[in-house]
């Protein structure tokens, strides 16, 4: 199962402060809009997420569709396969994709831990 990019999506108290503590550890913004309360960064490989406000875990998230650098795919699993392949497999789904649409969907599952992980697809 090809799962697309992964970043780690952090519930922040101060997008500011976080912001610049991650900046200090050499991340940078790729995305987001820190008005509207939400930040992608990226140092190398690693991407991280700063959401302020809009969740209440921290979430384990891929991107179908895209690369570690954010770039879109060629070639890549939809998130209605994926999500057929889930449920195939016995994992419950929290929220699910519209399964007759296309382009842009998400859906949620939790690990037996509790984690949450999102599989959201941009495209």
């Amino acid at each position: 199962m090809k799962l697309g990019a992964f970043s780690v999506s952090l519930r922040v108290k101060d997008i500011h402060k976080s912001k610049a503590f991650y900046e200090n550890l050499g991340f940078q913004t790729l995305g987001g809009d820190i008005t509207q309360n939400w930040l992608i960064l990226k140092n190398e490989d690693t991407v991280i997420g700063l959401f302020q406000g809009m969740f209440e875990k921290n979430i384990l998230t891929f991107n179908p569709g895209w690369n570690q650098h954010a770039e879109n795919l060629d070639a890549f699993t939809d998130i209605r396969d994926l999500q057929k392949q889930l449920k195939a497999n016995g994992i419950e789904l929290l929220t699910e994709a519209d399964e007759t649409g296309e382009g842009p969907a998400s859906l949620t599952i939790e690990d037996p831990d509790g984690n949450l992980i999102l599989l959201d697809q941009h495209r």
